[in-house]
């Protein structure tokens, strides 16, 4: 019986990092560790990843599937649903490392059954709400920089398109406090809290730029 980790990141490996240093801090002692890059959550399954594809063939029966939240296996409420009861079915644990929840099949309790259910699928729904609300906000962003033009650019962001994408992932948990957020992406903390505070704003200025 394994202990494996999936990580699904969109910037360098400072984040993978991050999140394996947390795997461990919380107590999960890892035998192997797959993860995809750069891969959209949203629009592309788990299952369609390269390295998802992997996951699927090596998990077995016993084995113990540990994600930092459950937006890391999908941002679409269907998807992840059926892949977390498509594991269970194969006997597999999910755990997360965020508010260390578990999800196993194996229990034949009705309750039970009932209460495990309803939290993934509020957490998946939670995950695709999420996405969501961050395009919007990115197309915000975006048009509002359209509608200023770039007469005046201002001064240049200390952020790029993956930094800023880190950051609104890690806020999005809203388990990753500032300082963690910017020590991960190597940012400053005043820079963590302006995008937390305007990620609209935020936007807009990678549009102008030309950094979008």
């Amino acid at each position: 019986m394994s202990t494996i980790l999936y990580a699904r990141v969109s910037t360098a490996d400072q984040t993978l990092h991050h999140q394996k240093t947390q795997a461990e801090q919380a107590g999960f002692v890892i035998d192997a560790v797959v993860s995809d890059h750069g891969v959209s959550g949203a629009s592309t399954a788990l299952r369609e990843r390269p390295e998802g594809k992997r996951l699927f063939d090596m998990l077995r029966k016993g084995d113990t599937l540990v994600v930092r939240w459950v937006d890391r296996l999908g941002r679409n409420y269907q998807d992840v649903t059926d892949i977390i009861r498509e594991f269970m079915g194969r006997g597999v644990i999910i755990r997360t490392v965020i508010n260390n929840m578990t999800f196993d099949g194996s229990t034949t309790d009705p309750v039970q059954m009932a209460v495990r259910d309803a939290l993934i699928a509020f957490m998946a729904a939670t995950a695709q709400a999420q996405h969501e609300a961050t395009k919007a906000s990115q197309r915000a962003g975006i048009e509002a920089a359209k509608a200023e033009g770039k007469t005046y650019l201002g001064r240049k962001p200390s952020y790029d398109r993956k930094s800023f994408n880190a950051v609104i992932d890690m806020l999005g948990t809203g388990a990753t406090s500032v300082s963690e957020i910017a020590r991960v992406t190597g940012l400053t903390r005043q820079t963590v809290l302006r995008i937390k505070q305007d990620p609209a704003k935020a936007e807009a200025l990678l549009a102008t730029w030309g950094l979008a």
